[in-house]
């Protein structure tokens, strides 16, 4: 380590190759605690760039308030990087990386750097607060408000899940930013036509908006989608196997020194099939096979065409389990032993010929899969705001997964998803002000109904070190 530096007053450790340089260089700025990045720092240097990590305004040892997702994460992020350019052993090279909060950071100064590297990322205010089909995220934000909001350095006390049940949404915590968070509008996020790295876990909650910053991206784009979770490598899910250990720091590395040769052209990279040990490219997913609902060759009907949705008893989110008795709270579809197995890989979507009696509903459909001893693993779950009738879609997000043979298929249909998500309540009232509570009575029609899955078959495997650096 190189020791520690001011920046326009914001602490920031820095750390130098051995080398003489000049170097290029990676900037890292966290809310999270600076200190806990000196062993990547030295690993960026041990491969020849310089590497400072910044604890963000407010945060830690930087002074000044901090207000989350500000404007001065571009002010400042901007000033670290005419500071770096103007040091002698700087070669005027300048990768914005961060992971989470991190990648927010990294993406307000892409149109300064010359390389963003955007691990997880939380785009914005509004972005982590709301889906883009509308339905607030309640269980995720509320944890991280009443961690970081409105604090120097994190609370240890860990939340009460009780808090979450209180009336209104936008009165949960006693945090002072806690009610802008709802207030908040979404913004598309900073771009650049500089080479970008989306580095995503099929199991983390933003893992759609890493897809999405990587289309959309107008540079030259790699993405990395590996079957993780938010912590990515050091949180593996349950279908994670052997072929999918990858050294995160060598690819960075690899990547950044690609993207700063000026070598990277066009869109590409790598996804994980969790449950093999194999990686495809990142490409255009195949047509999705459709599953009709009600049908002999879908989805069978179990119960609850007609269902009740009620606030006050939603159907949860931290629970697989299934009533089967009293008046269904949600439609619930069965499909037949898969005969082998299925790779599934691209979007998914619920198709829905449906209504509700109330002027707002929530539609959340979960796909699960039962192994043939009935044990239930969740593979996706999406949710939309509704305030018509007639069909619609239900996006599910990107599946990554290799099904076994003797694997069903459940599908559920509910009103709510709770308390991953807030409560619709059903009165056509913002549902971060409302205190109203009222049941929806609930129809799926299920023969204009369908499941549509993305099917692969005979694809391509790949290298996804060579897909990131090439």
């Amino acid at each position: 380590m190189t020791g520690t530096v001011r920046i326009d007053g914001l602490a920031t450790d820095l750390c130098l190759p051995a080398g003489p340089g000049p170097h290029p260089a990676v900037v890292l700025r966290t809310p999270y605690d600076r200190r806990r990045h000196r062993g990547e720092l030295r690993g960026w240097a041990a491969r020849g760039f310089a590497a400072l990590a910044q604890d963000v305004r407010g945060r830690y040892a930087s002074p000044g308030d901090w207000h989350p997702y500000g404007d001065h994460e571009a002010d400042d992020g901007a000033a670290t990087v005419r500071w770096v350019r103007a040091q002698r052993w700087s070669d005027g090279k300048v990768v914005a990386a961060g992971a989470s909060y991190g990648a927010h950071c990294a993406l307000a100064v892409a149109a300064e750097a010359d390389a963003v590297l955007a691990a997880v990322p939380a785009l914005g205010l509004a972005e982590t607060a709301r889906e883009t089909t509308g339905p607030e995220r309640l269980l995720a934000r509320a944890g991280w408000w009443w961690e970081h909001g409105d604090r120097r350095v994190p609370d240890p006390t860990p939340l009460d899940p009780a808090v979450l049940d209180r009336l209104p949404l936008n009165g949960v915590l006693d945090r002072p930013s806690w009610p802008a968070l709802w207030r908040a509008r979404r913004r598309e996020p900073p771009a650049a036509a500089v080479p970008l790295l989306a580095v995503g876990g099929s199991r983390d909650p933003f893992a759609e908006d890493t897809l999405r910053l990587w289309r959309r991206w107008p540079g030259p784009a790699r993405l990395l989608l590996g079957p993780w979770g938010h912590r990515l490598t050091a949180g593996p899910a349950p279908e994670a196997r052997p072929g999918h250990r990858i050294d995160l720091g060598a690819v960075y590395t690899g990547w950044a020194r690609a993207a700063l040769g000026g070598t990277l052209t066009g869109r590409g990279g790598a996804v994980a099939l969790g449950g093999s040990d194999h990686w495809y490219p990142a490409s255009d997913p195949s047509p999705a096979t459709r599953h009709p609902f009600g049908t002999l060759g879908g989805l069978r009907l179990l119960r609850g065409a007609e269902f009740v949705a009620d606030p006050g008893r939603p159907v949860r989110s931290d629970t697989l389990d299934v009533p089967r008795h009293g008046v269904p709270d949600r439609c619930l579809l069965v499909s037949r032993p898969l005969p082998r197995p299925v790779d599934l890989l691209g979007p998914a979507e619920a198709r829905l010929d449906a209504v509700a009696d109330t002027p707002s509903a929530d539609w959340a459909v979960r796909l699960v899969a039962l192994d043939p001893a009935g044990r239930a693993e969740p593979l996706a779950t999406g949710i939309v705001r509704r305030d018509r009738p007639g069909p619609f879609t239900v996006p599910l997000g990107h599946l990554a997964r290799r099904l076994a043979a003797g694997t069903r298929l459940r599908v559920e249909v509910a009103g709510h998803h709770f308390p991953a998500h807030a409560r619709n309540p059903h009165t056509g009232e913002d549902p971060a002000t409302a205190v109203r509570l009222l049941p929806s009575r609930r129809t799926v029609r299920p023969h204009g109904s369908f499941l549509a899955l993305p099917v692969v078959r005979g694809a391509r495997r790949t290298d996804p070190v060579q897909e990131i650096q090439t």
